[in-house]
């Protein structure tokens, strides 16, 4: 097994974190949901942090159906979500890149100590949809975990770092293993392997509000992207 004892393993979200796709997901969700159950649960429901088959089931729960019902349709509903994700991005929904991303890809993948990964509650399918239309290529994310390998997102940091052992043979520790996101299950998720968070108020919670959580490093945006190398490099 190659020498990991120095490489970093660094995991985005998608949502709030890499880009922000006005809308497109809840609403291809909410018409699916609404033509394959009838209706789409509470408005006032939060998707962030939650994985993609964690809001259907909190939604539909919440409108009286059963476990069995949910777990007879989620399959139809999600290829009926991932459909309408396309259209929505297709016809004219704009997904905006964060400041600083782009740049933060770049210099990540310049390094030889540095595995750039993805860590996202949506479908795998629906995250290269989103990427897609932001012009970013899934492709450049050498290790991921998605929503539709585990519904429990704190499921996913050690589904990623296996996937690194296992697809390139690195043997990452947990402490070289980051997760930057946009909300508190972003710096929670990782705590069973003891993930490193990095926490940026991109999305819907404030600086103050992702503090209390009590992340590795806390940035208002991805822009300086100097210091955010150097959280990463020094740690």
């Amino acid at each position: 097994m190659t020498d990991s004892s120095n490489v970093k393993l660094v995991l985005f979200d998608i949502d709030g974190t890499i880009l922000w796709s006005d809308g497109a997901g809840r609403r291809a969700m909410t018409e699916a949901l609404m033509n394959v159950f009838g209706g789409a649960g509470p408005t006032d429901y939060h998707y962030d942090g939650k994985t993609d088959p964690q809001i259907v089931r909190d939604l539909m729960r919440a409108d009286g159906h059963t476990d069995d019902i949910i777990d007879e349709r989620i399959d139809p509903l999600m290829q009926r979500y991932l459909g309408g994700l396309e259209r929505e991005l297709a016809g004219g929904t704009r997904a905006h890149v964060f400041d600083g991303v782009r740049d933060l890809f770049d210099l990540l993948e310049e390094r030889g100590d540095v595995i750039l990964g993805l860590l996202t509650g949506n479908l795998r399918e629906g995250a290269a949809i989103k990427l897609r239309a932001a012009g970013i290529d899934i492709g450049r994310f050498k290790v991921c975990a998605f929503g539709s390998d585990h519904h429990a997102r704190a499921e996913l940091p050690a589904l990623a770092q296996r996937r690194a052992k296992e697809d390139l043979g690195l043997d990452i520790p947990g402490d070289h293993v980051f997760v930057i996101g946009d909300t508190p299950a972003d710096i929670t998720c990782g705590q069973g392997i003891g993930a490193r968070a990095i926490a940026v108020a991109t999305g819907r919670y404030t600086p103050e509000e992702l503090a209390r959580h009590h992340p590795y490093a806390l940035f208002s945006s991805l822009a300086d992207t100097a210091a955010v190398m150097k959280v990463i490099v020094d740690a």
